[in-house]
């Protein structure tokens, strides 16, 4: 640990190593400089409590703060603990003491919004503003303990789903709690507090669904308006197995139809290429080019994706007795007609972009079939061969 007289051109020119370096200031005692092996610079201040804690409070991170300004702030901590004071606990207990609604926008703003899809983001703002911050948000974040956690995912036992959401949310915010400095390490009240068993909603679409389906998409296509555009959203996701918000914020730079693919830039699983088969290829071909708007589902408004296939999906589908079917299940239903057939797993998993193999695993039942059938045919003909004479 290297004494020397900090200045901007000593820090600036101190090298990371595979710990933590820690510069001391020969002119002012208990000012020092810590160099991470990330190469992090931080200015903090070492001094001893009236009763003998050792503090050593950060002061800022250089560049952020020159280093005369972090001296200053070192002077004014260090003649304070002189006379007795505790400037380190003083801002301790000062971070403590914010509440959980002030704690959820610092964490929208500094860790949501600049590490998480916009579709999670609104997701995350969703959860706070309708169930978490109405019991939480004006409790200091420090005093939420486990009991608090149970008894708000005991209230929402009616919807698991939502309540298991709102539980993993809150166990990464309590985790950031702890290390932004508002909690004790090893203090996440979530801790312990088990998720609600949730039924995975897997629909398939029949031979005669799909025959039913096909015939209202070809009548959409005679529509007037947004009625082949509709048409057109809903056969690609069939033909694809892509989800929802891939097809409808699909650009035409993503697509090649020379090499029949398209390539998104992002999905639920990062970039992916999205192989394309005659079928979604000819809806693709069928569209027309929008002057102005980058979208291949352009929105009534410039420059934005179409937005309104959920309500014509509704609409659509009461017609025809599928009320129970999400756009989605058009997804499962291109993963089942692909396990029936005799596809293998690995196969399907890449075909959706899965990027766990466990994903895919639930159609495992039905990729059985194919083999059940061969089974079944190979046993009707050893017994016909046994009964004949």
């Amino acid at each position: 640990m290297p004494n020397v007289k900090l200045t901007k051109r000593v820090i600036d020119s101190a090298k990371a190593g595979t710990k933590d370096t820690i510069l001391w200031d020969t002119d002012l005692k208990g000012f020092g400089c810590k160099i991470t092996p990330a190469g992090h610079k931080v200015y903090f201040c070492y001094y001893r409590t009236k009763g003998g804690q050792q503090r050593r409070p950060k002061i800022g991170d250089h560049g952020v703060l020159t280093c005369e300004e972090a001296r200053e702030v070192a002077k004014r901590w260090l003649a304070e603990a002189g006379i007795g004071g505790d400037p380190g606990g003083s801002l301790q207990a000062q971070k403590t003491q914010i509440t959980f609604d002030a704690f959820a926008d610092q964490y929208l703003e500094q860790h949501a919004r600049t590490k998480k899809k916009a579709s999670s983001v609104a997701a995350d703002e969703r959860n706070l503003n309708n169930h978490i911050r109405p019991m939480f948000g004006k409790l200091p974040i420090a005093a939420i303990g486990r009991m608090d956690v149970v008894c708000f995912h005991q209230k929402m036992k009616g919807k698991p789903g939502a309540a298991n959401r709102c539980l993993a949310l809150l166990s990464k915010m309590f985790n950031l709690a702890e290390l932004w400095g508002f909690r004790p390490d090893n203090s996440n009240p979530c801790r312990h507090v088990s998720k609600y068993p949730e039924r995975k909603l897997e629909r398939y679409l029949t031979k005669e669904e799909f025959k039913g389906l096909g015939a209202q998409l070809q009548e959409k296509k005679l529509e007037k308006g947004m009625g082949p555009i509709i048409a057109a959203i809903i056969e690609l996701l069939i033909f694809t197995g892509c989800r929802r918000d891939e097809i409808l914020t699909l650009k035409w730079d993503d697509v090649s139809c020379n090499d029949r693919c398209l390539y998104l830039k992002d999905s639920k699983t990062g970039a992916k290429i999205v192989h394309l088969n005659s079928l979604a290829l000819d809806v693709l071909q069928g569209l027309k080019l929008t002057q102005d708007n980058p979208f291949v589902f352009p929105g009534e408004k410039p420059g934005q994706h179409f937005a309104g296939i959920e309500k014509a999906w509704q609409r659509l589908r009461k017609k025809i007795n599928l009320s129970d079917v999400r756009l989605h299940d058009l997804r499962h239903s291109f993963a089942s007609v692909a396990a029936s057939s005799g596809i293998n797993l690995p196969m399907i998993g890449a075909l959706l972009g899965h990027r766990e193999v466990s994903t895919t695993q639930r159609y495992a039942h039905l990729s059985a079939d194919p083999l059940r059938q061969a089974n079944e045919e190979i046993g009707k003909k050893i017994a016909k061969a046994m009964r004949k004479k």
